[in-house]
């Protein structure tokens, strides 16, 4: 069964509220996704495995640590790129590699248009950044790619997720961990996550809604 990790905290509640609301602009939008990812982030990699390192300081030596594995960051386009910044400040080291998918509207379903992943080699740890996890299938589609390419540590990062498509998650990779800021109950008619923020992208990038 996947760890769901609903990270709780007073600032968490405040920036996710800012962000909800419609009356948000473009610009602190992006500031509210920048924060909440930065929070996600901090639980998110509170397990990474580190080894030792001999360093001397100003002072004297010591033996410090560093961080023992390759990391991947896998933004799903266009929405995740909104989450990419904060994970390069806490692991200015990783890689980032993009899976473009846009939403078929009339079924709700991912397509893939473009994938940019090294032929070999694959990362230790994986962190796929999506802001909205309504549906599951851009998340599960991009899950899939990774673990073709052979990443054996997979970990998902969403803002909001819809309760059915953590369900969902859970049920076709229960070994990846999801890390969000809130799970709402439902979707709509639309398959968008009630009561949500709309549309991420657009919010993001200020274009008005695909209809």
């Amino acid at each position: 069964m996947s760890e769901v990790f609903a990270v709780e905290h007073p600032l968490i509640d405040h920036h996710l509220t800012v962000l909800r609301d419609e009356n948000t602009s473009p610009a602190l939008f992006r500031q509210q996704i920048r924060r909440l990812a930065t929070l996600l982030a901090y639980t998110a990699t509170s397990d990474l495995p580190t080894t030792s390192k001999a360093i001397r300081t100003p002072m004297t030596q010591m033996v410090g640590s560093e961080l023992s594995v390759r990391v991947a960051i896998v933004p799903i386009l266009r929405a995740g790129l909104g989450m990419v910044e904060p994970l390069q400040e806490l692991l200015p080291e990783a890689e980032v590699w993009h899976l473009g998918m846009y939403r078929d509207e009339r079924t709700a379903t991912p397509v893939e248009y473009y994938c940019k992943l090294p032929q070999g080699g694959a990362c230790d740890i994986g962190f796929v950044l999506d802001p909205m996890l309504a549906t599951g299938g851009s998340v599960i589609s991009a899950l899939e790619t990774l673990a073709r390419w052979g990443c054996p540590d997979l970990r998902v990062l969403s803002i909001i997720a819809a309760r059915p498509g953590v369900e969902r998650l859970t049920r076709e990779f229960p070994q990846v961990k999801i890390y969000v800021a809130a799970v709402d109950p439902e979707l709509n008619e639309h398959k968008f996550i009630v009561p949500g923020l709309g549309d991420a992208g657009d919010r993001i990038f200020n274009t008005p809604p695909s209809n």
